[in-house]
């Protein structure tokens, strides 16, 4: 095998890749795109798989655009800036039925529903790694790498966390930035003016009250501070404690260690595209997180059942939903572990996962509920196609050893493009029962 190949690109994968063939060999190589004729070098081999650096674009495609970024393919961040943002969600929508095809075997000819804001500008939470060494400065971590990065700016970020990590780095390389930080987290909320931080320290070099008056001289739309002293275990806080997010006529309190959507253009339609038209007697929300689907639904059923195993979340669930004035019923615990012994018999079930996605044996305990419909959100195709499989009912025969009697059909499909620039992809799946 030869170090350098010339190489045909012939599709994206889920990833960030490109794929092209070479010597009986598959090869992936990132920054590319479909028809490109380019220069790589081989970075690794398995068997017949070879992952590859790209030297050199010497024919490219007609749609390759000058990437807004200057650390864009160093810091490993974004993944498609030399592709206009239209071309992303196309090239994004045929990864996803080729991935739900090939993983799931599950075929959808229907149309793709496209959600899409701002190209850039749009993420509301950072999380920055801070290079010790000397100068020192805040960064990104290379892709599988514990090397970091030092960066300039970032466009993916919102104008307020951008003017934090502004403020931040000039502290990191003026040496104004407490010794001793790992890491920074941000978080801004919704109308993109108040900021909270989780900083993490090795060990705390002065007294928490000195070290935070510190962040907020520098930074006044501090709204909450966390610090974490690693090697004590101990938090403080000053501060409230969350952020407020309004959305869909709600207000969420997110705390320091809950999770909320990044992509401040598309919070609000995410919002209605998953709620809409669920109305009946119960529904079900897994993986609830704060409760950004269960205020809403709270209003159109008569009972709504929250599960989710992030007790600061669970906590401004409860908060989120004495401030909306509505009823619900929380679960602190793994949404898998309550699906193997709840016997709600809900009309609606939502869930929104991690990339682990729910598990063929979750899926299962999921349809025998027998709810009417199911929204399923995923941010990766791959879980989702395996888990669809078991819904739908599209696995082989032999793989299945107790499949479940209830079986459903996809509806809708909705592609979200909250992660612009990046390979990530956000599906809506909504599902029928059928038997």
């Amino acid at each position: 095998m030869a170090d350098e190949l010339t190489l045909s690109i012939e599709k994206l994968i889920y990833g960030g890749d490109g794929l092209a063939h070479a010597d009986g060999n598959t090869v992936f190589v990132p920054y590319v795109l479909p028809g490109e004729v380019v220069r790589a070098t081989a970075k690794s081999k398995k068997k017949k798989l070879i992952w590859a650096e790209l030297l050199e674009v010497t024919s490219p495609a007609k749609e390759r655009a000058k990437a807004k970024c200057a650390h864009f393919q160093r810091c490993g961040g974004c993944h498609y800036q030399h592709i206009p943002a239209n071309a992303q969600l196309r090239l994004k929508k045929d990864i996803l039925r080729e991935t739900l095809l090939r993983l799931g075997r599950i075929t959808w000819d229907g149309a793709i529903v496209e959600h899409s804001g701002e190209p850039y500008g749009y993420r509301n939470r950072a999380q920055w790694a801070v290079r010790s060494g000397m100068p020192r400065a805040l960064g990104y971590f290379l892709p599988e790498s514990s090397v970091i990065v030092p960066i300039d700016e970032c466009p993916v970020l919102s104008p307020r966390l951008a003017h934090t990590f502004a403020r931040l780095q000039e502290m990191a390389r003026s040496g104004r930035l407490p010794e001793g930080i790992q890491e920074i987290q941000a978080f801004a909320d919704s109308a993109d003016e108040k900021i909270a931080l989780n900083v993490a320290f090795e060990k705390f070099p002065k007294t928490a009250a000195e070290l935070a008056s510190t962040f907020r001289e520098a930074l006044p739309q501090i709204e909450s501070l966390l610090l974490l002293d690693q090697k004590k275990n101990r938090f403080e806080l000053t501060g409230p404690g969350y952020l407020t997010h309004k959305a869909g006529g709600y207000k969420y309190r997110v705390s320091h260690l809950s999770f909320f959507q990044v992509n401040r253009f598309l919070i609000e339609d995410l919002l209605k595209a998953v709620t809409a038209n669920a109305h009946g007697q119960l529904a079900l929300d897994l993986y609830s997180g704060v409760g950004f689907f269960t205020l809403p639904l709270a209003r159109s059923f008569q009972k709504v059942v929250s599960v989710d195993a992030n007790l600061a979340a669970t906590r401004d669930l409860y908060a989120n939903a004495e401030i909306a004035g509505v009823t619900i019923l929380a679960h602190h615990e793994h949404a898998e572990e309550f699906l193997k012994k709840t016997e709600e018999k809900p009309d609606f079930v939502v869930l929104d996962p991690p990339r682990t996605g729910l598990g063929a044996e979750a899926a299962e305990k999921l349809a025998d509920l027998g709810a009417k419909e199911i929204v399923y959100l995923s941010c990766d195709p791959s879980t989702l196609a395996r888990d669809l499989a078991v819904l739908t009912g599209s696995r082989r025969k032999s793989e299945e050893i107790t499949g479940p009697k209830i079986r459903y059909e996809i509806t809708e499909i909705h592609l979200f493009d909250l992660f612009p620039q990046t390979f990530h992809i956000e599906t809506l799946a909504r599902l029928r029962r059928v038997s």
